[in-house]
């Protein structure tokens, strides 16, 4: 019998990770995908990007209305129960046999609830990573440990998700999908990317910056990093700001900046492609997303890591770690943009795999076993360390 796996999509924060493990998943003759596409996709204010969406073969897709139109933290948490409620009535009619997540967006807290209570086994990407700076750390916990089966991005993501105790039958190390493009597409030309941007990109300096989401003033870090920008000379390109609380003031706070600077543009949502094109010209990324830890190493391209949010991730030689101050900002920014630095970054290896996790994640969602064991998680084993009165050790069960 085929088996029915349905992938949840919230914004274009996951779409691109999601993209390759689907299209793998599809070309398996005995399996049967489904995307339910909700929350910023649905929403005219973040660009619509259901539209966005390419069809593949042998995946269905289907449009779950759920984001509240609001710029704050009761927003985000209506969000969670409006989601809830449609995915109920989904996962419900569907019974899949999987439901495939990915990372840490609050949004994916719905999901998985109700993925619990209807007794339909998770598996999850991108789980035993860190970003302590955001509340995106604690919901990639919490969704860890309510899933099944863990594809985690790097070997030290595997090792945190088996100390949390996960079984190590369940865990499984296959690298970042976002990385997959680079594998399996080429990117745009010089002539295409200005012609997809509606702009002429001159090694633009790009932006990418969220609201801190475990702040209690979420832009508490904005302010010095425009400061910091208006010292900058050259080309800005701004990406828009993922759906948390605050992204409609530092939406506005971007428009404003860009209002006064003829050189700098804001886009609300750049296609996966494009933006690695983009990505290719510039000179370096800039801002608090995990784009810059993740993916950046890639191509080489120098980032200027600012703040809290991303504080834990693994980094490579490119990233440049910075405090929310203007003066530190621009210094970064000038050592980032340096002929030296940017030559040394050049080749580097990139912690987050090699552009191949779509292919492992579809191999292992294949091939696992649908069986009651699936289900019924077991707890590791605590015993006494000998000779050390009040030290315990975990006990890994072997391999199923």
């Amino acid at each position: 019998m085929s088996r029915h796996i349905v992938a949840v999509t919230t914004s274009r924060a996951d779409y691109g990770h999601l993209y390759w493990p689907l299209r793998y998943l599809a070309q398996k003759p005995d399996i049967c995908v489904t995307l339910a596409v909700t929350a910023a996709h649905l929403s005219p204010e973040f660009g619509h990007t259901a539209d966005q969406i390419a069809a593949i073969d042998g995946v269905t897709i289907v449009e779950v209305e759920s984001l509240l139109s609001s710029d704050t933290d009761v927003g985000m948490a209506k969000t969670i129960a409006v989601t809830a409620l449609g995915l109920t009535e989904l996962l419900a009619q569907l019974r899949p046999d999987l439901l495939l997540l990915i990372a840490d967006r609050y949004e994916n807290l719905a999901p998985a609830s109700v993925a619990l209570t209807l007794r339909i086994p998770i598996a999850h990407i991108e789980g035993g990573d860190v970003s302590e700076g955001a509340i995106d750390d604690a919901v990639r916990n919490a969704l860890t440990k309510l899933s099944h089966i863990h594809f985690t991005p790097t070997e030290a993501a595997r090792q945190r998700v088996l100390a949390m105790g996960e079984e190590d039958w369940r865990v499984h190390s296959v690298g970042a999908p976002s990385l997959d493009l680079l594998t399996h597409q080429s990117l745009l030309d010089n002539g295409q990317l200005d012609a997809a941007l509606g702009i002429a990109v001159a090694a633009p300096l790009v932006v990418a910056l969220h609201p801190l989401t475990l702040a209690r003033d979420t832009l508490v870090e904005c302010e010095a990093v425009f400061a910091a920008l208006a010292r900058i000379d050259g080309q800005i390109v701004f990406c828009f700001p993922n759906a948390d609380a605050g992204s409609r003031r530092l939406r506005e706070q971007a428009q404003s900046f860009c209002a006064r600077r003829e050189n700098a543009a804001l886009f609300i949502n750049l296609e996966p492609r494009v933006y690695w094109s983009l990505l290719r010209v510039a000179r370096a990324l800039v801002g608090n997303s995990s784009s810059g830890i993740m993916e950046t190493p890639s191509i080489g391209l120098p980032c200027v890591n600012i703040g809290e949010r991303q504080r834990g991730r693994m980094r490579a030689e490119n990233i440049i770690d910075v405090a929310a101050e203007a003066d530190a900002i621009v210094a970064a920014v000038d050592r980032a943009m340096s002929p030296g630095f940017a030559k040394s970054v050049q080749g580097i290896s990139n912690p987050y795999g090699d552009g191949r996790a779509g292919e492992r994640i579809a191999s292992v969602l294949s091939e696992v076993e649908l069986d009651a064991r699936l289900l019924a998680k077991r707890a590791l084993e605590v015993e006494p360390l000998p000779g050390r009165p009040g030290e315990w050790f975990f006990v890994q069960r072997p391999q199923r």
